[in-house]
């Protein structure tokens, strides 16, 4: 081989990402209201896009100011597309699951848990009472309710500044509290320190804690409370029933929270019916009594996607057009300003801002039928756990959606991020249908894992007091029905469920038992 310079002429195809393929990625993968953010910018920095006024859009071309490509899905009367599918039942049938079982419920027995829900709780919905067609407001709405929408709730901060007003004369004392009213967490805790803030505000210690002193008595009770024995204690206070007996249990709540009422008995001095009794006042109070205020109005999820029964049998799965921003290109002032421009600085500022527009139109028309695509795809892949519960959920991973549509599994993944679907079951994220797959017994069917984990919620919820199941006979009972898991594999979804272990509840249901 002669080692010389030559030059080679080569002939090869690769995909340049280009700045309108990179902007088409993007907006698959927003949400909703990001969506609306983005559009909303585009508007404003480009002269020859336009806001879409029309109130509905019968169809496709008119949502998106284009023809919709062949063998996209075609609008219902108020949708962009609309994916039936057909040939299965539409609702469940007698002895099924109800619409409305109470799948979210975690184990609550020690009060409440400020921990994440189960994704199953968002099922809890009457299916009968919420599907019809989807409601859109009117102006007899508006009218009806637009007082509470004009008026809130006062904060946890403007419900104590008020007080503070009030009870404290001092302008130096009403200062201290209102720093310390800064300084409460969302669940009325004070975490702060006594002498940094006295650093702080150039005051001692001492009138820190007289200026506390006073607040704590300030409505709800156990406000400003720096624990959970503080907390306790101030609404017993508040009560008259901190007595010395009820003070030694606060003073021992870690005995109180493993069940041990043996070593309870001599630290507080009484019987066992008295701690029963003290108990059930302890129980009845509230630990986080911040949270009463809820603060700022949680945003409800508004779904992307509509699912409903069809009139013909099966599933109409439609986009929420309300969740859609509508654009169009204004042709006219594009042809008017491009045959008035001379100069060529304007003319490709033109021609960049109709490239633009064009371009941002069709990527709305192709992210809406590609949502529409894969939901449909999930429905259909789904049937059963709508009709029949979440026992019923298959395994699932973005690969089967993507061979089924013919996509690539990383455009299934941005699809559904941040994309909700209102089903009969509630709303749910997209993402919740994919679940890891568990091997049943024998060389039976797979089972989901999300299913798995509410047939074991549902078998600690159902046992007895006398009969507590342990992880190995929880194991026992699911290989019986079936499913093929390991006890550690229980124990990881036991705890992500926030249920505690057999030992635990054993003795949290004997002192509920003997509370009650």
């Amino acid at each position: 081989m002669a080692l010389t310079q030559r030059l080679d002429l080569r002939q090869s195809q690769t995909l340049v990402m280009t700045p309108q393929l990179q902007q088409a990625i993007r907006l698959l993968q927003l949400s909703s209201v990001e969506l609306t953010a983005f559009v909303e910018q585009e508007l404003e920095r480009n002269p020859l896009l336009e806001r879409d006024e029309a109130e509905a859009a019968p169809t496709a071309a008119e949502a998106f100011g284009e023809p919709p490509e062949d063998g996209a899905a075609q609008p219902a009367s108020d949708s962009v597309g609309v994916d039936r599918l057909t040939g299965s039942e539409v609702m469940a049938g007698d002895g099924d699951a109800p619409l409305d079982a109470d799948l979210g419920n975690v184990w609550n027995d020690t009060g409440p848990t400020d921990g994440p829900a189960d994704p199953a709780s968002d099922m809890a919905l009457d299916g009968a009472a919420a599907w019809g067609s989807p409601h859109r407001p009117s102006d007899d709405d508006d009218a009806a309710g637009w007082e509470q929408r004009a008026t809130r709730a006062p904060t946890l901060s403007e419900h104590l500044q008020s007080q503070i007003q009030m009870d404290l004369a001092d302008p130096g004392d009403r200062l201290i509290a209102g720093r310390l009213v800064d300084l409460l967490d969302d669940t009325g805790y004070l975490t702060a320190d006594l002498a940094a803030l006295a650093e702080e505000l150039g005051c001692s210690v001492e009138r820190i804690e007289s200026v506390l002193q006073r607040v704590q008595r300030l409505e709800p009770p156990g406000l400003f409370a720096r624990s959970l024995a503080e907390c306790l204690a101030l609404q017993l206070a508040d009560r008259n029933r901190l007595d010395p007996a009820m003070q030694a249990l606060l003073d021992n709540l870690d005995l109180l929270a493993a069940g041990d009422l043996e070593r309870l008995l001599p630290l507080c001095g009484i019987d066992m019916p008295d701690l029963i009794d003290m108990i059930a006042e302890i129980r009845a109070l509230d630990p986080k009594p911040g949270l009463s205020f809820g603060g700022e109005t949680a945003q409800t999820v508004v779904p992307d996607v509509l699912m409903r029964p069809s009139p013909s049998g099966g599933w109409a799965v439609e986009l929420n057009t309300e969740t859609l921003p509508r654009v169009l290109v204004n042709h006219r002032f594009y042809t008017d300003v491009s045959a008035a421009a001379t100069a060529k600085a304007d003319k490709d500022f033109i021609t960049d801002c109709y490239a633009s527009a064009s371009w941002l139109v069709k990527s709305l028309h192709q992210r809406a039928t590609t949502i529409l695509k894969v939901a449909a795809e999930i429905v259909r892949q789904q049937e059963m756990f709508f009709q029949k519960g979440i026992q019923h959920l298959k395994p699932l991973i973005l690969r089967d959606i993507a061979e089924a549509i013919g996509m690539h599994e990383s455009t299934v993944s941005r699809v559904t991020s941040n994309k909700f679907i209102a089903t009969p079951r509630g709303i749910l994220e997209l993402k919740y249908f994919f679940t890891a797959a568990i091997q049943g017994a024998d060389g039976a069917a797979a089972h989901s894992a999300e299913s798995v984990r509410h047939r074991i919620k549902v078998l600690i919820d159902d046992e007895s007091p006398t009969d507590v199941l342990s992880d190995d006979r929880i194991v026992e009972i699911l290989r019986a029905d079936g499913i093929d898991i390991a006890r550690r594999t229980v124990a990881k979804y036991r705890e992500a469920l926030r249920i505690p272990s057999s030992v635990q509840r054993r003795r949290l249901k004997s002192v509920k038992a003997l509370a009650s």
